[in-house]
């Protein structure tokens, strides 16, 4: 499926929906995706689908219709990328409210089965950054070089290295804060390029519920979506229409 702006343009599409983390809240997301199909808006989801929410697999569900209406499409997550590693068999660390409670929500449903199939095979094909015009959408953190190379096909199905690292976690120091996770740093945000806009999730930097948006020193911007959905917060999002 090609998602340049001139083909969703020629498909009808009058601009962009951009959403944030997920992590299993199934309502919110179906409210987004009515929205968007009402708009005629091609829905762009910025990663990590499942985990910590109570309904995953309802996120799951929701995510494949998109895809299978081709109104939509999701970036890779770090979460998604754990979910497929699990599915497949493998141990990975997680807190018990992220990637074991998924795995619990799928053994409950009934299609559990069939999602969990689908959702192997989307997760391994699903791009690690997508860049549509003016505009760069990636889960974690931009790297100067997603401007000069395609994100690699089956990123989900490999251990990330280099740029694919930087899409899914971030730009990390390697060493790990009070709280268990990573440290995380911004710096990124400098090597924006002016003109260009990226719209990212992974780090809930708002302070007021709202998409944050932070300036970088070469004139680029990032636009953080994440707004706790699924942990205590709610799902955002943001329209782009086609200039």
């Amino acid at each position: 499926m090609t998602t340049t702006a001139a083909d969703l343009r020629r498909r009808g599409f009058k601009g962009l929906r951009v959403v944030g983390d997920v992590h299993g809240e199934a309502d919110a997301l179906e409210a987004a995706i009515i929205g968007a199909c009402d708009a005629d808006l091609f829905l762009i989801q910025l990663g990590d689908l499942t985990d910590y929410g109570p309904d995953s697999p309802g996120v799951l569900r929701d995510v494949f219709s998109l895809l299978d209406a081709q109104a939509g499409m999701f970036i890779l997550g770090n979460h998604d990328h754990k979910l497929r590693r699990a599915l497949m068999g493998n141990r990975v660390r997680s807190p018990v409210e992220a990637t074991p409670r998924t795995l619990e929500q799928l053994e409950a449903a009934t299609d559990g089965a069939e999602l969990t199939e689908r959702a192997i095979t989307e997760i391994g094909h699903a791009p690690a950054w997508l860049r549509i015009g003016s505009w760069l959408f990636v889960h974690a953190a931009f790297h100067p070089g997603m401007l000069y190379e395609a994100a690699p096909r089956e990123a989900g199905t490999r251990r990330p290295d280099n740029i694919v690292s930087r899409a899914l976690f971030g730009q990390v120091t390697g060493r790990t804060q009070g709280d268990g996770y990573p440290e995380r740093l911004l710096h990124w945000v400098d090597s924006i390029p002016a003109g260009l806009t990226v719209y990212c999730g992974h780090d809930q930097r708002s302070t007021d519920g709202r998409p944050l948006p932070v300036h970088g020193r070469a004139g680029g911007e990032a636009v953080f979506m994440d707004t706790g959905s699924g942990k205590g917060g709610h799902l955002s999002w943001t329209d782009l229409p086609f200039p």
